[in-house]
């Protein structure tokens, strides 16, 4: 298995998220993700008390159909509420590589947590907020036990989705605490050895305005497994183009804005 999580290089990363699969073709879906040339597989993992969503969402059966599909490292990204030792226990025997967990929810279990995958499971860890929690909280967790610090952008879950695009939504402020959250992180010393992602919302047309401010790797789920006529089906070239346009704009922008040595320019 290649790990690219946690190794800071001049090309920001596609993390290929699998929220808008057709799960009727998950096993294809995320092999030709790979083929196409994606760095890893994202899953959110959710127990349906999160955010008060009603239903869960890439449980443990997801994560293992994907796990026995790929050789890519897998992301498991915890939208729970506390999430017990177990459920990290379980994920690890699943073959998940890195457990993102959430601020607004972990509480004062959060560095024990961070402390229990790094030491006890040997696993990769992040941390991850929506849109609305300060940068600012996101400050103690720029630690060397961390690989990535993920930032969400909101999503009116209540507006009906349109076909080929994201139901998430980017404004300015956005783009601004992704440039913060960077600061901070060269700040501390580590902007060659943690990640930072934007998640939601991005595409070919915005993802160099991240690029540009110290994204390394992105999260996109919409832009490449939905078309103007629903979700691609594997096999018929959909997912492959999307990566590859994507690729073309992130390469180009890693170019113009990054270093050989992963920092910016």
């Amino acid at each position: 298995m290649t790990e690219t999580i946690g190794k800071v290089s001049q090309q920001c990363k596609i993390a290929a998220g699998l929220f808008w699969a057709d799960y009727a073709y998950l096993g294809a879906t995320v092999k030709e993700l790979e083929t196409a040339g994606v760095d890893w597989i994202h899953i959110e993992v959710r127990d349906g008390k999160y955010m008060d969503f009603g239903m869960p969402r890439g449980g443990f059966d997801i994560i293992e159909g994907t796990r026995k599909s790929t050789s890519l490292e897998i992301e498991a990204q915890l939208q729970m509420v506390r999430p017990s030792f177990d459920v990290f226990d379980q994920l690890k025997d699943l073959g998940v590589n890195l457990i993102s967990l959430p601020i607004e929810t972990m509480g004062e279990l959060m560095f024990q947590s961070i402390t229990y995958i790094r030491e006890k499971l040997d696993l990769k860890v992040g941390v991850w907020a929506w849109q609305g929690v300060p940068a600012v909280a996101f400050e103690q967790y720029i630690h060397p036990y961390i690989d990535i610090i993920e930032y969400e952008c909101r999503a009116p879950f209540w507006v009906k989705p349109v076909a080929g695009k994201s139901p998430h939504t980017i404004d300015q402020l956005v783009v601004d605490t992704v440039h913060r959250l960077h600061q901070m992180i060269v700040d501390a010393g580590m902007e060659d050895r943690i990640e930072l992602m934007e998640d939601g919302g991005l595409n070919a047309g915005n993802v160099s305005d991240f690029i540009r401010v110290g994204m390394t790797v992105g999260e996109f789920s919409s832009p490449l497994l939905k078309g103007p006529n629903g979700k691609y089906e594997p096999g018929t070239g959909g997912i492959t183009a999307a990566v590859q346009k994507l690729r073309g704009v992130m390469s180009e922008a890693s170019h113009q804005y990054r270093s050989a040595d992963g920092k910016l320019k």
